[in-house]
């Protein structure tokens, strides 16, 4: 849903929890541990074009992620581990003009990988998707050769729904519909 012509809706600040994560609105004081993530190649190179960004991108992206809030009222999500408060990435929703759907991403800095973090912080995304969203589907766009994010899709329970083109390059669309995702979660 996209406003046109009207006020953006309100910006209420959305906070989810897990287990081990907080998830909420970037703030500048992320923008170093931000720049740092963005600036490891092996954190990039499914993203986007696959570039790394300089500090001054990484701020600017920072500041895409939270004006994606303030236009469609959702967003990508700070992820902060709870136990240090250290940013371990971003995961939440992207669905800007001309995009191919609703779509749930994550990315983690790469010392985070490995410990469910993104499987753990993208249920609870779907679950905030599905039931204060109110969306009918979720897709995730996944390049063919990122095994690891395909394995997290796959956890929430994504099918393989076909492909599309982003950046020059193809990638898959993994998706759930809410029918899919109540089965999952009983």
């Amino acid at each position: 849903m996209r406003w046109q012509d009207s006020q953006p809706p309100f910006l209420t600040m959305v906070i989810l929890k897990t287990e081990r994560l907080i998830l909420r609105m970037f703030r500048e004081s992320d923008a170093e541990a931000y720049a740092a993530i963005c600036a490891d190649p092996e954190v990039m190179r499914y993203l986007g074009d696959g570039r790394v960004l300089s500090t001054p991108e990484a701020w600017r992206h920072m500041a895409f992620l939270l004006g994606h809030w303030m236009l469609l009222g959702y967003g990508h999500f700070a992820a902060e581990e709870k136990s240090t408060g250290r940013l371990v990435g971003r995961i939440g929703f992207l669905n800007p003009a001309g995009w191919p759907g609703f779509e749930l991403g994550w990315t983690l800095g790469r010392e985070f990988w490995g410990r469910g973090y993104a499987s753990e912080a993208a249920r609870r995304a779907l679950s905030y998707a599905f039931e204060d969203l109110d969306r009918d589907h979720v897709i995730s766009l996944i390049y063919p050769d990122n095994k690891p994010s395909i394995k997290v899709a796959e956890r929430l329970g994504e099918k393989l729904e076909g492909k599309t083109e982003l950046f020059g390059k193809e990638v898959l669309i993994y998706g759930i519909d809410r029918a899919g995702w109540q089965a999952e979660t009983k």
